[in-house]
């Protein structure tokens, strides 16, 4: 098989750039190691930058992500058993976040790739990417029992963590920049009504939790847990009592309960690697770079990566020059270095470390005052949650 763009990888990241690959007559094969049906059930993140919704209503996915997502104009901080809403359009000039499950996003896109685009190969499984330092990158893969080869002009690896395209970037040119952290979040899908219409950060001397949402019948809430936890050793009566401790107010708001439908446990890592391309391989998403969930960047990151990307190669294909196209990873990383940032300190802000001593807290709760005190320290937080600007 022979493409100009191989794409390893059909999470939202590796669909969008077929779609935007698509829409600008440049072709496209997409290689996914999983079954359709996988993919869309895979749980993943529910929170849009609104650079993200602009990006997919241009690539005509957004019909149903208008009609059904959640547009939200705040959030809101608990601290010390009070209450403060962050007004996004009021601190931005009108930006907004929309949440719409990830698995939502892929479905849109998967039919539209399998009604206009170019091949979507499922059970796919790509082997290896080889000849990236040269002008004709290989990808080695397998479906269907059988080996084959998928010869490209250039290979976008959106495979994740774990997948094969990042080994393919010599170890002697890399530098890995990376931080665990001592706990993750115990989250659970709950059927029943958001108990709150917009996201609630809580800092709580038991830890942070957080009450999200999936759709107006639906809630994902998390609780920050030690590294480690099995999901299985709590209770549902445990998990709804730890969260209305961690949420409680002065005021009477009041926590839903529902049937708990979902458990898992998220650690929580902080990961770049450096640099995004080899060659003609490039990398995107999760494949380069992992953020802590507390900012809600990680889809976002890995749709400002191909949005990059595709209009570097539309560039090179329009103009010969492959200017844009060398400058991928420095444009890429400046605002990858930016989300990093923004969730390491949302992290520290509303987490609280094993081993905290009480001045530690009184610095949170004192950032947490600020915030809700000077417009300025608001803006910043509502100017980063709501997205920094692609390339």
């Amino acid at each position: 098989m022979r493409t100009t763009v191989g794409i390893i990888g059909a999470g939202p990241a590796g669909l969008l750039l077929a779609r935007l690959l698509h829409n600008a007559g440049i072709d496209a094969v997409v290689l996914e190691s999983r079954d359709r049906s996988y993919v869309e059930r895979r749980q993943r993140a529910g929170i849009l930058e609104q650079g993200t919704a602009d990006v997919l209503r241009a690539a005509g996915a957004g019909e149903r992500m208008d009609r059904e997502g959640l547009r939200h104009d705040g959030i809101e901080l608990r601290f010390d058993r009070r209450r403060h809403r962050v007004d996004f359009p009021a601190l931005t000039g009108g930006r907004s976040v929309t949440v719409y499950a990830q698995t939502e996003v892929c479905k849109d896109l998967i039919a539209l790739q399998l009604r206009d685009g170019g091949p979507l190969l499922f059970e796919a499984e790509a082997l290896a990417v080889e000849d990236a330092g040269t002008d004709a990158p290989r990808i080695r893969f397998r479906r269907e029992g059988r080996e084959d080869v998928l010869e490209c002009a250039y290979v976008v690896g959106c495979d994740g963590f774990w997948g094969v395209a990042r080994k393919a970037i010599p170890a002697g040119l890399a530098q890995v920049f990376e931080r665990t952290y001592p706990f993750g979040w115990l989250g659970i899908l709950a059927d029943v009504p958001p108990s709150h219409d917009e996201l609630v950060y809580a800092r709580h001397d038991r830890g942070f939790a957080l009450l999200s949402m999936r759709s107006p019948a639906v809630s994902r809430l998390y609780l920050q847990v030690p590294d480690g936890t099995d999901p299985g050793t709590w209770s549902d009566k445990e998990i709804w009592d730890e969260l209305e401790r961690r949420f409680e107010t002065d005021d009477d708001w009041r926590l839903e309960r529902g049937p708990i439908t979902q458990k898992s446990v998220t650690p929580m890592r902080s990961y770049v690697h450096e640099p995004m391309r080899h060659g003609r391989l490039f990398l995107a998403g999760d494949a380069a770079h992992i953020v802590p969930p507390t900012g809600a960047k990680g889809l976002n990151l890995a749709v400002g990566d191909v949005v990059t990307f595709a209009r570097a190669l539309t560039h090179q294909q329009e103009t010969g020059s492959p200017e844009l196209l060398d400058a991928y990873s420095a444009t890429c990383l400046r605002r990858v270095w930016q989300a990093e940032r923004f969730s390491y300190d949302m992290t520290a802000l509303l987490h609280r470390a094993p081993a905290a001593t009480a001045f530690e807290d009184r610095l949170q709760l004192a950032r947490l005052e600020r915030i809700a005190s000077s417009r300025a320290a608001e803006t910043d937080l509502a100017e980063a949650y709501t997205g920094f600007p692609f390339g």
